[in-house]
């Protein structure tokens, strides 16, 4: 395609955790390129999909879930999310439809006062619509389009509703995204759909298989990196990853009872990786204790996030 002819744009998928934005990136896309698990924070830094409509390229951008940050790592994840939207051409706000927004306290709020600082206007797209009845939809729709930017004008420039779940509604809002982006030549290959590197990407599955599996605070305090990568004659890959622990007892915890569950996360991981990248995978998991990873400026670099300043 020729330059004057094809058209491509960045958007900026934000929202409070577990909002949807990454199963959404996934039905975007069309394929897995996000981790996704029932619990809040699961994503940590930003991460690029990239889908084609037509003569469309759209370059999503999947970012932590905008919260009230309590720790460095929340607080890096958090100031990740809005470098995100920044430096996006258009932001889409993903609303859980199943929360009331409540100004008292309220993570959505929060980010709309956050956009209204900015003067920078969204997107609307009210998710999980099929966990809510139609009037209940109707009317927080009708409260978040009220709002406004200081001029006046409508904070939001469209809304949408959706179940990034089923798919209900994503086609017609990737085909409105498609739309609206500027003139200008494909940033990326056709057939490319996601930009971070499969060492990353590898690392992220076995970070979801072990967010699924464990409980509590325990997910929050570990961090996968995949250490060795080597390509073999036959075609497969050996992979080796570290998954890094705070302490002594949460090693025992991971690895289960005589290996277990490192065991069943392991074997998860390699299914997920062989579906993705349409090969046999080798898969060793180690489990070590880096007692100061949660404060290691390093290990923020290593998940692409900032280390918070003060």
């Amino acid at each position: 395609m020729s330059d004057q002819l094809t058209t491509c744009g960045y958007v900026a998928l934000i929202g409070a955790p577990n909002a949807g934005k990454s199963t959404l990136l996934n039905a975007l896309v069309g394929a897995k390129v996000a981790i996704v698990s029932p619990k809040v924070q699961t994503t940590r830094s930003r991460l690029t999909g990239i889908a084609v409509e037509e003569a469309a390229q759209i370059v999503f951008i999947d970012t932590p879930g905008i919260f009230q940050p309590k720790r460095k790592l929340e607080q890096a994840m958090v100031e990740d999310a809005w470098t995100g939207a920044d430096d996006a051409d258009f932001v889409a706000l993903l609303v859980d439809s199943r929360r009331p927004v409540d100004a008292n306290n309220d993570d959505t709020q929060r980010i709309i006062d956050g956009l209204k600082k900015n003067k920078r206007r969204a997107i609307l797209v009210i998710n999980k619509i099929d966990a809510v009845k139609r009037p209940a939809l109707l009317a927080l729709a009708d409260k978040l389009n009220s709002e406004t930017l200081e001029d006046g004008s409508p904070l939001f420039s469209d809304v949408f509703m959706i179940s990034a779940l089923t798919g209900d509604g994503v086609s017609d809002l990737g085909k409105a995204m498609a739309a609206a982006m500027p003139p200008g030549p494909w940033l990326f290959p056709e057939d490319q759909i996601a930009t971070a590197p499969w060492r990353y990407l590898a690392a992220e599955t076995t970070r979801e298989k072990l967010f699924i599996n464990l409980h509590q605070e325990l997910p929050y305090q570990l961090t996968v990196e995949t250490e060795e990568w080597e390509e073999r004659k036959d075609g497969s890959v050996k992979i080796d990853q570290v998954v890094y622990v705070t302490r002594d007892n949460h090693k025992g915890i991971v690895l289960g009872k005589k290996g277990a569950l490192i065991k069943k996360v392991g074997e998860a991981s390699r299914r997920d990786l062989e579906d993705q990248m349409g090969r046999r995978v080798h898969l060793f998991l180690f489990v070590k204790v880096r007692e100061n990873w949660l404060e290691d400026p390093e290990r923020f670099r290593e998940m692409g996030l900032q280390f918070p300043k003060g």
